[in-house]
């Protein structure tokens, strides 16, 4: 799941970036750019969506899930955020992967009759953009709509699924028009930093509330027993089971404390001072540079994510007799 949300968030972000640059070259706000850089970033932007789609595949426990199971998934589109994320996945693969036809054979028609160049690029990629919201929702509510889990069920947490994703995108397509070589690089820098720290702010704000949290469950609510001095003294058994697990990491809260300050440190400080750097200086090195630590950063924070989430369950099993 972290390489899973990690990689197809770059994705969704550097195609974001691509389709910005795209509409404010027609709008004339900024030059338009070659059918190349537009194909060729789509192609970037692909194989960040395909690496997250194979990191899913062996997410399943066994690949060939993904065949017998994983379109079964599909069907509870109703009521399961997982399965409008199992459906809106292949459509913004689909979508991009269409995107980057469209530009690689600069292919165009004058679909609604307006007699300028350019509706058909447009067309895909307002489509493609809205494929890439509804995912980024998709996958953040996923999370969030586990009421019992309450580190996760907050707006935070689809909100920094978003900021986080285009941040990273954003700090790619500016590493990616410094090495094309093209005028875009103050644009998509500008917007990474911006993005960069909104992402900074929501999660803050969300590592603040989670350590506010009153927890709805306790030893007493476990068992129905309402004493005061409820001590639970084993958890019934010597070894490990599925139960302690998938649901604890094991970790002391020293570790946990750790890692929060480096992904702190490497998704957000580091990124925004390179990405200043390389604006200011004039130096495009750093910006690929500010994406590496920017994505090994995320790295940390989706496994923090994940990590801090305190499951009702271990309530049972927090203590071996």
């Amino acid at each position: 799941m972290i390489f899973l949300t990690t990689l197809i968030g770059v994705g969704q972000g550097l195609f974001l970036a691509l389709f910005s640059a795209q509409a404010y070259g027609m709008a004339k706000i900024l030059p338009v750019q070659s059918n190349e850089f537009f194909a060729t970033g789509g192609l970037i932007a692909l194989l960040f969506l395909l690496g997250g789609l194979f990191a899913a595949v062996f997410h399943l426990g066994k690949p060939s899930y993904f065949i017998t199971r994983a379109w079964r998934g599909m069907t509870q589109w109703r009521t399961s955020w997982l399965s409008r994320e199992l459906i809106a996945m292949p459509i913004m693969i689909g979508l991009t992967f269409i995107y980057m036809v469209v530009y690689h054979f600069g292919l165009d028609a004058d679909l609604y009759g307006w007699g300028v160049p350019g509706q058909l690029p447009l067309t895909v990629g307002i489509a493609t953009t809205v494929a890439a919201i509804a995912l980024f929702i998709c996958t953040g509510m996923i999370y969030a709509a586990v009421k019992f889990l309450q580190e996760w069920a907050c707006a935070l947490t689809p909100v920094n699924y978003f900021l986080l994703g285009t941040a990273s995108g954003f700090t790619l397509a500016t590493a990616y028009a410094a090495a094309y070589g093209d005028g875009l690089v103050q644009f998509f820098g500008n917007w990474a930093i911006v993005l960069t720290l909104a992402g900074l702010i929501t999660r803050a704000a969300s590592l603040f509330r989670n350590s506010r949290i009153k927890r709805k469950s306790s030893v007493q609510t476990a068992i129905g027993v309402r004493h005061t001095k409820v001590q639970q003294k084993s958890m019934g058994m010597m070894g490990g089971s599925y139960n302690t697990r998938e649901y604890f990491h094991g970790k002391t809260a020293a570790f946990l404390k750790s890692v929060k300050w480096i992904f702190l440190a490497l998704t957000f400080a580091l990124p925004l001072f390179l990405l200043w750097v390389g604006l200011v200086m004039g130096d495009n090195g750093l910006f690929l540079l500010a994406f590496i630590f920017q994505y090994v950063g995320l790295l940390f924070e989706r496994w923090f994510f994940f990590a801090q989430a305190n499951h009702p369950q271990n309530l049972y099993y927090q203590v071996v007799g």
